[in-house]
């Protein structure tokens, strides 16, 4: 299977769409397909009750000095909010335009700056915004107001990965990596990771794997791997290739090495900066990093008690 690697993160924002869009009194927002919630630009501006050359003077300071910003105040602002992106806002396309998307976090970090701490540059609307929106998050605020429904888009994962799985059986003697990486899958949908058609995590196990085999000169070991077609959903944008695509598939009797090689090197040191860069590049929420680790921790070994048969 093959897919491009080593993107730019300019030309990767893109792959984060809007789902639900609104305008309230003026204020532009809406939900990424990845469920973070923004404010355009103008409407970050808005809100925060300044001129939009600013908000886009910050960005571009930020994007310019590797993640510092002049003002140490929103430096530390930002960290709070759990925010690790390597820029303030997403490129997407808003109503027909393209905009800068910038997600909760950033945004209720500058209001914060703008309402308490930016001295003589403190104004009104931001203070009374921010006072409104600490009753309740600017994320369930945006929700309400575009109608987006995160246990939705959870199920459209579920239907994504389900909808692959039934397409791709895999001959007598032979295992795949899309179906081997199954409860990574299913324990990172259940954590909050969206699944779609931008976001498919085997490709990256099977990257790795495949050098791996390479490497150690497997085929020796166990026999040749072999390519087998791989087939996606009609509503994938990859479906257009189904009937070109193939995937690596491997002999059965190295089943037992590559799981002992996913459990021991690739979910303690290849996954986590896997998903790191996907935060960086604003595929996944910051603040989604830590449950998805987490989620994928081994089991208790000392539960195991050994059998006297």
């Amino acid at each position: 299977m093959s897919t491009q690697t080593g993107e730019k993160f300019t030309q990767l924002e893109l792959t984060l769409h809007v789902v639900k869009s609104t305008e309230v009194d003026g204020l532009e927002m809406g939900v990424l397909n990845d469920g973070t919630p923004f404010l355009t630009g103008r409407g970050l501006a808005k809100v925060c009750g300044v001129s939009h050359v600013a908000i886009i003077q910050w960005a571009n300071d930020y994007s310019e000095n590797g993640g510092k910003l002049r003002s140490q105040k929103i430096t530390e602002l930002l960290a709070a909010q759990g925010f690790e992106g390597g820029k303030l806002f997403v490129k997407t396309i808003y109503k027909d335009r393209t905009v800068n998307a910038y997600p909760d976090t950033v945004c209720m970090a500058f209001l914060e700056y703008y309402a308490f701490e930016a001295e003589r540059y403190c104004t009104e609307q931001a203070k009374n915004n921010y006072r409104i929106l600490a009753r309740k998050s600017l994320r369930d605020f945006i929700y309400k107001m575009t109608g987006y429904d995160p246990m939705s888009e959870m199920l459209n994962s579920w239907r994504h990965f389900h909808d692959r799985l039934l397409l791709n059986p895999v001959p007598v003697g032979y295992f795949s990596i899309f179906r081997e990486t199954a409860d990574i899958v299913i324990a990172s949908i259940r954590k909050g990771l969206i699944v779609d058609d931008h976001t498919v995590p085997d490709i990256s196990v099977g990257q790795v794997w495949s050098k791996y085999w390479s490497k150690c000169a497997l085929s020796q070991k166990y026999g040749n791997r072999a390519k087998y077609p791989h087939a996606y959903p009609d509503y994938f944008p990859q479906a257009k290739a189904n009937d070109v695509i193939e995937a690596f598939i491997y002999p059965l009797q190295s089943l037992g090495e590559f799981r002992q090689w996913l459990q021991t090197e690739y979910l303690p040191g290849k996954f986590p900066s896997y998903l790191k860069k996907k935060v960086q590049q604003g595929v996944i929420p910051a603040n989604r990093l830590e449950p998805l680790l987490a989620s994928l921790e081994p089991v208790r070994a000392d539960l195991i008690k050994p059998s006297q048969m």
